[in-house]
């Protein structure tokens, strides 16, 4: 049986009947166009708020050819680096009038390439991608639907896409350097998987450091470990050859690596330091401390998105690659004493989330 009291979505034509106006002048007076008077606008938008009225953005996408909406696809949202970008990229979109669609890849290709295909049959303006290893297949997918794209935090080696990124090799080479400045000589480099193009960079920023300090290379050692029982393995290998310093890919598998080493009993920094990347700290309250990497992550959201609107707006310019600059945060995680500054003894967990 159907329901014959099924509520109604509120029409320009119910809030017409309402005010007594045309719907020409509602329709106007709700995109607040200025040959509408002041007050017959506020009246209408009035009543339309009392009516319920919400825009049918489909509609308006159909005159315009333009949905206002992009689809962002990130690694998995379970990484609170990817909930940060995100929000900054949220409010950088609501600021120039979109709405996001978010996809998470789980930096798994094959999972990337169908919600890569879900966003374009959703007929998003432009798309905003965190590429994974093996990204070329959906790049060339994107590319053959005609969707403007930039990647973001990542880019591939061809240099052939517009990306934004942080500067990767300066970021690891202040890393390593805060390590070797705080009497470390023995340093190992910890990711948990290769990040396209990414841990190239940082691998060369890391070994820059060990060269510029007079330390020979064979003290910098690397370790790309799959899982909690190889991470595990590889800090106590680390510790019977003396390591003392550690520099690992990102905050979350720093923390990690916190948590393992504690477990063993070692004491953190005194017996082994550590310093992380992307300074998720200076964001949410994390309560143990950790030196890290830190960029300036809303103006990287903010560039992406411009550059994105320039594609789909049609500009023509070679493939850009925008490089947000890096410097390092102490909390004393390195192993040095470390007195808390203002801007840093309580984050401010409203400073990307407003």
């Amino acid at each position: 049986m159907v329901r014959s009291d099924k509520p109604r979505r509120c029409t320009l034509q119910d809030i017409a009947l309402r005010t007594g106006f045309t719907v020409n002048t509602v329709s106007r007076a709700l995109k607040d166009k200025p040959d509408i008077s002041k007050a017959t606008r506020e009246m209408i938008q009035q009543v339309a708020g009392e009516m319920g009225y919400i825009r049918n953005q489909m509609a308006s996408s159909l005159r315009s050819g333009r949905t206002k909406t992009l689809g962002v696809i990130v690694g998995g949202m379970s990484n609170p680096y990817y909930g940060v970008m995100t929000d900054a990229i949220q409010n950088v979109a609501a600021e120039r009038g979109y709405s996001l669609l978010i996809f998470c890849s789980r930096d798994n290709p094959e999972l990337e390439l169908q919600v890569v295909e879900s966003a374009i049959s959703r007929q998003v303006d432009g798309i905003l991608l965190f590429p994974s290893y093996g990204s070329e297949r959906t790049i060339e997918r994107i590319r053959a639907a005609g969707i403007p794209y930039v990647l973001m935090a990542r880019c591939l080696a061809s240099q052939e896409d517009d990306c934004v990124v942080c500067d990767d090799e300066e970021g690891a080479y202040l890393a390593t350097k805060h390590l070797i400045d705080a009497g470390h000589k023995r340093i190992g480099y910890l990711s948990s998987f290769d990040v396209v193009y990414s841990t190239e960079l940082r691998t060369k920023g890391f070994y820059r450091a060990l060269e510029e300090s007079g330390l020979p290379r064979e003290n910098g050692l690397l370790a790309c470990c799959s899982g909690i029982e190889e991470t595990r393995a590889q800090l106590r290998l680390w510790q019977t050859i003396g390591v003392t310093g550690l520099f690992v890919f990102c905050d979350v598998e720093a923390w990690r690596a916190v948590s393992l080493l504690q477990a063993q009993g070692v004491v953190i920094p005194r017996e082994m330091a550590i310093v992380g990347f992307d300074n998720i700290q200076g964001i949410l309250p994390i309560p143990s401390p950790l030196c890290s990497v830190e960029y300036n992550i809303p103006e990287m959201a903010a560039a992406g998105i411009d550059l994105l609107r320039s594609r789909i707006h049609g500009e023509e310019l070679p493939p850009q690659r925008i490089c947000c600059g890096t410097r390092i945060v102490c909390r004393g995680s390195c192993g040095t004493a470390h007195i808390p500054a203002a801007e840093d003894s309580v984050p401010d967990i409203y400073t990307y989330c407003r």
